[in-house]
C-alpha cells in the first residue's frame, strides 16, 4: 500500500539526521521538497540518488491533485523541507489534509526541529507553551500581538534575520521593556549562540553582532 512519509532534515548538523529517516529517503519513489539545490546536497552527503520535485507554499495548491494521482498510483512519497519537520511553519498540512480525505496513509517520523531545542534551553516555563511560528508580516500582525499580550504561557516564535530587530521591537512595544525573552540563532550549527533576558537587554547585545542565519524566539507568558 502506497503512503506518504514527512521525513524531518537536519535544521543544521547534518548528523542529526536519525537512521529511519534516512531509511525512508531510500525508499520512497519521490522525493518533494521546498528546494531542490537544499535537499540534493543532504542526498549527496548520504549517497542517495532520488527523484526530487519542488513543493512549496507558492505550487503546493496546484501540484496537490497531481500528486494525490500519483500516491493513488502505488508511488511512495517523501516530503521534506528545507530544515525541520515538514507541516512545520512548512508546506504540509495540506498534502496531508488531502491524503487523509483520499484515505491514503500517511506517516510522520521523528526527528530534528528548531522549536523544542529553543524552548529548552531559554530557561522559561516549558511545561506549557503555545507555537506561533512566524507572525504575519502586514495584515493581522498588529491583531495577532495584541491577542498575545495576555497569553500567560510561554511563546515561541520563528523569525528571519531581516525581521528580526523589528520583531523584537514589535514585542517591546506589546510585552514592555522588560519582558524576558531568549532567542535562539542557528540552532545545531557551529555559531549556535542563545541571547537571554529583558527584551531592552537582548536588543543591546544584538546591536553588536551581525544579525544572520535563522531565528527562534521565545517569550515569557504574562505574570
Amino acid at each position: 500500500m502506497s503512503k506518504l512519509i514527512l521525513i524531518p532534515t537536519p535544521i543544521g548538523n547534518l548528523a542529526d539526521i536519525t537512521q529511519r529517516s534516512v531509511e525512508a529517503l531510500k525508499s520512497v519513489d519521490l522525493i518533494l521538497c521546498e528546494d531542490t539545490r537544499r535537499t540534493i546536497k543532504l542526498l549527496n552527503h548520504l549517497d542517495i540518488k532520488k527523484t526530487l520535485k519542488s513543493f512549496h507554499k507558492f505550487n503546493e495548491h496546484s501540484l496537490i491533485q497531481k500528486i494525490i494521482n500519483e500516491l493513488e498510483s502505488g508511488k511512495n512519497i517523501g516530503l521534506v523541507s528545507d530544515a525541520g519537520t515538514p507541516g512545520i511553519s512548512d508546506p504540509g498540512y495540506l498534502i496531508v489534509k488531502n491524503c487523509i480525505e483520499k484515505d491514503i496513509k500517511i506517516e510522520c517520523l521523528p526527528g530534528p526541529t528548531a522549536l523544542i531545542p529553543a524552548l529548552v534551553v531559554s530557561g522559561l516555563p516549558c511545561e506549557r507553551f503555545t507555537f506561533e511560528g512566524f507572525l504575519p508580516v502586514k495584515k493581522g500582525r498588529k491583531t495577532r500581538l495584541e491577542e498575545l499580550s495576555n497569553e500567560k504561557r510561554t511563546m515561541v516564535f520563528y523569525e528571519s534575520p531581516y525581521k528580526l530587530i523589528k520583531t523584537l521591537n514589535d514585542f517591546k512595544s506589546c510585552f514592555g521593556d522588560n519582558r524576558v525573552i531568549s532567542v535562539s540563532k542557528e540552532i545545531s550549527k557551529i555559531h549556535e549562540t542563545v541571547f537571554r533576558g529583558s527584551i531592552n537587554n537582548v536588543l543591546s547585545e544584538l546591536e553588536e553582532v551581525k544579525i544572520k542565519g535563522e531565528y527562534v524566539i521565545v517569550v515569557n507568558g504574562l505574570k
